[in-house]
């Protein structure tokens, strides 16, 4: 028998197995779910300065950061939320999902907090000029901005921060030990991209670029 012949004998294939092996969901876990953002949860959306978003399109999937000062996603009511799409790489990824696919998914981070806030919904796309004016940044307006109707939100315990160590200061990582940005497109490039150039002129195309 094949490594992946043992193997498949172990895939779980269906929802029986799926909840044989786990096990129902308690209370505790249920009752947290809502549909709106009551008080609790739109304290989690004005303290988080970083929202990965999550879709789904006809090419595949999509999950993209999301950053700003805390509170950049604001609160239109309990089950809407609006959050500005700065200037990126112009892939438009999330974007080109949610024009054919409007099921998207955020999850709010805040630093040095444990728990973390879900909320599923239906995002549509606005260059409304009044929409964008509200997200103004050093002189300069998003070219669109997101509006999600919430269907679910709900909060997520604390324990994957507390195993990954995300917020000690031990833990860190020194960037230096990892791939330079010009060294990975240099490689990608083939060598096209001179990587030293790349990295020393970063900072400053960065900084010119946020908004």
């Amino acid at each position: 028998m094949t490594t992946r012949e043992i193997a498949v004998k172990h895939d779980i294939i269906s929802l029986d197995q799926l909840e044989a092996l786990y096990g129902q969901p308690g209370e505790r876990a249920l009752v947290k779910e809502i549909d709106h953002l009551n008080e609790d949860y739109q304290a989690f959306v004005r303290a988080s300065p970083f929202v990965v978003l999550a879709s789904v399109g006809p090419e595949g999937l999509d999950c993209s950061p999301k950053g700003d000062p805390a509170g950049f996603v604001q609160i239109i009511d309990s089950r809407t939320l609006i959050v500005p799409d700065r200037p990126g790489n112009n892939r438009l990824d999330n974007l080109r999902n949610i024009i054919v696919d409007p099921r998207v998914s955020l999850l709010f981070i805040i630093p040095g907090v444990g728990e973390t806030l879900r909320v599923n919904g239906r995002a549509t796309i606005s260059a409304d000029p009044a929409l964008l004016a509200r997200f103004e940044m050093r002189g300069k307006l998003p070219r669109s901005v997101i509006l999600v109707k919430i269907e679910r939100a709900y909060f997520h315990c604390s324990k994957a921060i507390v195993r990954s160590e995300l917020w000690s200061a031990s833990a860190q990582v020194a960037r230096s030990s990892l791939p330079s940005p010009g060294a990975m497109h240099h490689r990608l490039s083939g060598g096209v991209v001179d990587g030293t150039v790349y990295d020393r002129e970063l900072p400053q195309r960065t900084e010119a670029g946020l908004y």
